[in-house]
């Protein structure tokens, strides 16, 4: 018989983003975290903004999940090991509910997750008893268990809506009007909980204190997940040192990713393109993304870190740098007054943001060391590049996905990868000299 670990655990979806489902999600994991409540907290598909948020919350690290991203068996065993410890599991979906290829809705039904459903209800009432009505029907391996209220104008607004739900929907409970039980934004999501004057903790406090205490009673089911025997790869990178920059420019990296690396042996060194002027004694370099539009003038005015880096890159050591980390390696960062930045200069090309547009999805890098899954998220452009080694293969489209850049050693790339989904072409990008067959992702 398959051993099996069994926890209480909750979806809470939406029919679209920007329905509150961040806000209502963060505002559960605070008010079960003060009662003295375990909780685990997972995202639906690759973010890295949402989490920072949710691990605020819960104090506790948040991790995504995602069906094709990480793939099922990866999945399963987050949650088979989060159930061990947990009192509760709360795992906040992506965009509507059925949006997307693997949707919310097929991570809820393929490990039988209850959804809670969150709708921002200003300018209806009635109607979002049949919005949750129609959702729940849409498919039958579904079972929708109650609705969130957010944007709640009155009482008598939360009645209307209370009322017109179908009579096995709880009415989880709801959230005013108002600005103080909102998350602050910027252009690629919510604004990080360690950011000055973001208030982010005082919020999230706000927030729980507005929801019922009894709300995710109403709505969790126990949920058994099977115990898989935990993969458990080779340390290919033993010995390996690699330098990871973290600091408020290069923030958005994967816990997963980094228990990963651990994991295949390598040692991590944390260092701050900002602030530290030399680099870390490492091996290989990873450049994650982030948001280096946002201190352009404190990262151009690093010049010893300019050094640094070059000499690294002329000694033909690894350098991984995703999205804002390719970034930060180009001629120039040009923001959106206008205002241009000198970057690094590693690599040809000048880069610029844009206020619309830009790329997100879910791709493929068809590196020599292997294919990693990922995604590309991002509100910029880069002009001037060399020519790309190869291109993103999309997941669900034909056309060609992001320019894959390699030079010598350094790889550069829009997209943010996954390392879980292919450790062995990990470690190879790493530096590390294996010859066994790439582990299929």
């Amino acid at each position: 018989m398959t051993a099996q670990q069994t926890c209480a655990a909750l979806m809470i979806a939406a029919p679209a983003s920007g329905q509150g489902k961040t806000t209502v999600t963060a505002g559960l994991a605070r008010l079960l975290t003060r009662r003295g409540r375990r909780v685990a907290v997972f995202k639906t598909g690759p973010d890295y903004l949402d989490p920072q948020i949710l691990a605020a919350a819960a104090d506790t690290p948040v991790e995504p999940l995602d069906l094709w991203m990480a793939g099922p068996d990866y999945c399963g065993q987050r949650l088979a090991e989060a159930a061990a410890e947990a009192d509760v599991i709360l795992v906040e979906g992506a965009m509507g509910l059925y949006d997307g290829d693997p949707s919310s809705a097929d991570l809820a039904a393929t490990f039988g997750l209850p959804v809670a459903l969150v709708f921002d209800c200003k300018g209806m009432a009635q109607t979002v008893g049949a919005l949750a009505r129609g959702l729940a029907d849409a498919r039958v391996d579904l079972r929708v268990t109650g609705v969130f209220g957010n944007g709640i104008g009155s009482a008598r607004h939360a009645d209307l809506i209370a009322d017109s739900l179908p009579e096995d929907m709880a009415w989880l409970g709801t959230l005013a009007r108002d600005a103080h039980l909102a998350l602050p934004h910027r252009h690629l999501g919510l604004v990080g909980p360690d950011e000055p004057g973001s208030e982010v903790s005082a919020r999230l406090d706000a927030i729980a204190d507005a929801l019922e205490p009894g709300a995710l009673e109403s709505a969790a089911r126990h949920v058994r997940f099977p115990v898989r025997p935990a993969a458990v790869p080779s340390r290919w990178l033993a010995g390996h040192r690699i330098g990871i920059a973290r600091d408020a420019a290069f923030s958005f990296v994967y816990a997963a990713n980094e228990r990963l690396l651990a994991a295949m042996g390598a040692t991590l060194v944390h260092f701050s393109p900002l602030s530290d002027h030399e680099l870390p004694d490492v091996d290989a370099l990873w450049l994650p993304g982030g948001y280096p539009e946002l201190h352009g003038a404190a990262l151009a005015g690093n010049t010893a870190m300019r050094g640094a880096l070059a000499s690294f890159h002329a000694a033909d050591r690894p350098i991984l740098a995703e999205c804002g980390g390719m970034l930060y390696l180009q001629q120039s960062l040009t923001m959106l007054d206008g205002t241009t930045h000198r970057m690094m200069a590693l690599l040809p090309g000048t880069a610029r943001m844009r206020d619309r547009g830009g790329c997100q999805g879910m791709q493929t890098a068809p590196l020599p060391e292997g294919e990693i899954r990922g995604h590309a998220h991002h509100r910029s452009m880069s002009e001037g590049q060399a020519a790309p080694i190869a291109h993103g293969r999309r997941a669900r489209h034909p056309a060609p996905g992001e320019a894959i850049i390699r030079d010598r050693a350094l790889t550069a790339t829009y997209l943010h990868l996954f390392f879980a989904s292919n450790p062995l072409a990990v470690a190879r990008l790493f530096g590390a000299r294996v010859d066994a067959p790439t582990i299929p992702a």
